[in-house]
């Protein structure tokens, strides 16, 4: 590394250094910050602070063509019936979400997302 020290009253102040270094320097610091990031998302997976979602569950969300709701509730094994009576809400609830005749109110939207285990914004059309 070829850096210019600059002082000011005899202590080092800045260090000037070719673009293309700066760049190579760059570079390093974003790698050691996603090994760093790996390592996080690894403990929290290890910890069950987080899961790994299958590759066909994240295509199906990205993808939009269904309704959030549903894909996280086949994900989890539930019937509509199931996840019905273990969030607590009324009858037949979830299915008028996954068709889109409801929108579902927020208390309703937390009970579910509760019950599947995800965020109340993993249940949200976009």
């Amino acid at each position: 590394m070829s850096a210019q020290i600059i002082e000011r009253e005899g202590k080092p102040e800045y260090a000037v250094l070719p673009y293309t270094e700066y760049l190579e320097l760059l570079e390093l610091v974003e790698d050691v910050q996603d090994a760093v990031d790996a390592r996080e998302a690894m403990l929290e997976l290890a910890s069950d602070k987080d899961e790994a979602i299958p590759a066909e569950i994240v295509s199906r969300l990205i993808a939009g063509n269904e309704h959030p709701l549903k894909i996280w509730r086949e994900y989890r094994e539930l019937t509509q019936e199931a996840l019905d009576n273990a969030a607590g809400v009324g009858k037949s609830y979830t299915s008028q979400i996954e068709a889109g005749s409801k929108s579902g109110s927020a208390r309703v939207l937390k009970s579910l997302s509760e019950t599947l285990g995800v965020d109340m914004d993993d249940l949200l059309v976009e």
